[in-house]
């Protein structure tokens, strides 16, 4: 275990090192060109924040008007037969479109079940195996300007109940 920590507290500073050791063997004004690239870095951060306060606005309403409570009830009925906690969908539901928001829901799952409990497993790993849909979708497609998103939905919405379903076997396996 000591090992891993070794090696976990160097990854970092020998990927920099060697970033920086790369773009000098090749000539590169490393200083120059990561002074341009936090510049382009802040100029997209500017350009993204209305829509990351408007997708936390929208979270938090949903918390504070007890949709995301009504939503748990009558979901979780259906959730529970296929394994899934139905205490889970807020979580689940929030996690599309923040995954800061999700982690204080997490927080509180933590708080009532504990982090060993099955619903505290599955949570866990749900936040692992899932993405913040809504999220990555307008900050990314605005950002490079994509107009025709095809099956990005789709493909997202079949990879987070993908993620879904192997949080639940996991978790599963690991209570034995």
């Amino acid at each position: 275990m000591e090992i891993f920590m070794i090696i976990s507290n160097m990854i970092i500073p020998v990927v920099i090192l060697g970033v920086v050791c790369f773009g000098v063997s090749r000539r590169v004004q490393v200083y120059d060109a990561f002074i341009e690239g936090a510049n382009s870095g802040f100029h997209i951060v500017v350009k993204i924040m209305p829509t990351m306060v408007a997708l936390m606005i929208a979270v938090g309403i949903l918390r504070a008007s007890g949709f995301l409570d009504m939503l748990a009830s009558q979901l979780g009925r259906m959730t529970d037969y296929i394994g899934f906690p139905g205490e889970l969908v807020p979580l689940t539901v929030v996690k599309m479109f923040s995954s800061s928001a999700a982690t204080g829901l997490l927080l509180d799952i933590f708080k009532e079940f504990g982090t060993d409990t099955y619903i505290g497993l599955v949570a866990s790993i749900s936040m692992s195996c899932t993405e913040t849909i809504f999220y990555t979708m307008s900050v990314y497609f605005m950002t490079a300007k994509v107009t025709k998103t095809r099956f990005t939905l789709a493909g997202a919405l079949i990879a987070t109940f993908a993620g879904l379903a192997a949080s639940v076997v996991l978790a599963a396996g690991m209570m034995g």
